[in-house]
């Protein structure tokens, strides 16, 4: 067998990368590395050792991103960056993150092994906590880069064991106090690439290798509190009962429905949270609490979703003699992506002859919080089966080859070659 080319020896060694990193926090139902925890530290140590082999120049902020950066022969000061996080949620997966950062290291190695140098300086940005898995907040590393970050809301956080956002970052050597001085200037950076996997199944369903991302769809939640009547589930007739989670079935299906209508943009519905009271089996439900979103890349369509959900919730209180209160919790905004740099990944796409598709993100990402400090763009590689956030996940390795062609040649021409 002779040697493998150059193309399938970068492909067995971000697969080997892969490998290497899904050992910090591995069990026997996946990965569980949780933002600030040890295995999380040990994950960021790892990458900064094979950026520093690269001949990378890197620190740690005061939130724990960590940054790596190539520098440039000219007299710029302001990179092009990209990258993703290294933390993940529990029972996780070997990619979700982890391959964006891999992706950006990979785009190092190539210029190195190719002694192309750059008129400005490449970044590769290691996100600290981006999952809210532990705290309940996303994304917290780079809201504190871009200066989003509410200090109000996390000083009074705790994980599930108890231990407080502070301490837990403490614990790896960080103040609370500091973190605001991660803020970094819009002069900071020319441009953010985040490479990521789908984590859906349209990529993989339309035949195409590449994601160009062009918006990212956000979030507007509310609880609704609905109250009935309890009541005996054997004495009750079937006319007279008030049951409240009769109603709220009829609720969650009308979200379904309104969501699956919206045909103009990216529009989905979810009630992810039920609780039912006083949850007995011989008792007609009397009060039910859930929380549902609806998700859009576009801000007028999200909003005309809520208002016909509540036009029909309120008919559906009157139609069973339900009471209904309403509680908004969130109402994020959609984040349109830059669209030079969505051309540059397209063109890059037709020269390689790579299939791709134009298309929204339906989950949040570092990217959303990125393009409020610098121009920033976002590619997807296929999610086989759309599985993502449990071990089963995976990318077909040729996807991932391509995704870091792409994410190479966008970089080299944003970065311009010397």
């Amino acid at each position: 067998m002779g040697k493998p080319s150059y193309h399938e020896e970068r492909g067995l060694a971000i697969h080997f990368l892969l490998d290497v990193f899904s050992r910090f926090g591995y069990g026997a139902n996946g990965i569980t590395r949780l933002a600030y925890s040890e295995s999380d530290k040990l994950a960021k140590r790892q990458f900064i050792q094979l950026c520093e082999n690269e001949g990378m120049n890197v620190r740690v902020d005061d939130a724990g991103n960590v940054i790596a950066r190539r520098a440039g022969v000219g007299i710029e000061k302001c990179a092009v960056a990209c990258g993703s996080h290294l933390d993940s949620v529990i029972n996780a997966g070997s990619y979700d993150g982890v391959l964006g950062v891999l992706a950006g290291l990979e785009v190092v190695r190539m210029l190195n092994r190719k002694n192309i140098k750059t008129k400005y300086p490449i970044e590769v940005i290691a996100f600290t906590c981006e999952e809210s898995t532990r705290f309940g907040v996303s994304t917290i590393g780079s809201k504190a880069m871009v200066g989003l970050l509410d200090m109000n809301i996390i000083t009074g956080l705790t994980d599930k064991t108890g231990i407080s956002f502070e301490e837990a970052v403490r614990l790896q050597a960080f103040d609370l106090a500091r973190f605001p001085q991660a803020h970094r200037s819009s002069d900071d950076l020319k441009a953010f690439i985040e490479l990521h996997i789908e984590q859906g199944p349209v990529l993989e369903q339309k035949k195409k290798q590449i994601g160009v991302v062009g918006s990212i769809a956000a979030p507007t939640r509310y609880r609704l509190i609905i109250s009935g009547e309890a009541g005996h589930s054997g004495t009750t007739t079937m006319q007279l009962r008030k049951d409240a989670l009769v109603g709220a079935a009829e609720v969650i299906l009308a979200v379904e429905k309104i969501a699956t209508l919206e045909q103009h943009f990216y529009s989905v519905g979810t009630v992810g949270s039920l609780h039912v009271y006083p949850n007995s089996v011989n008792t007609i439900p009397g009060k039910v609490e859930l929380i549902y979103e609806f998700r859009s890349n576009d801000c007028a369509t999200k909003h005309q979703l809520n208002l016909n959900l509540l036009s029909i919730v309120n008919d559906i209180a009157d139609r069973r003699k339900l009471t209904v209160e309403s509680q908004l919790l969130s109402d994020e905004s959609p984040i349109e992506l830059n669209s030079f740099i969505g051309n540059i990944i397209k063109e890059s796409c037709e020269k390689r002859d790579i299939s791709f598709l134009e298309m929204a993100s339906g989950a949040g990402h570092d990217a959303m919080n990125m393009a409020k400090l610098c121009p920033t763009g976002m590619i997807f590689v296929p999610s086989v089966r759309g599985i993502s956030h449990q071990p089963g996940e995976f990318t077909e390795p040729f996807d991932i080859e391509a995704g870091v062609d792409i994410l190479y040649d966008t970089m080299l021409r944003l970065a311009e070659p010397i």
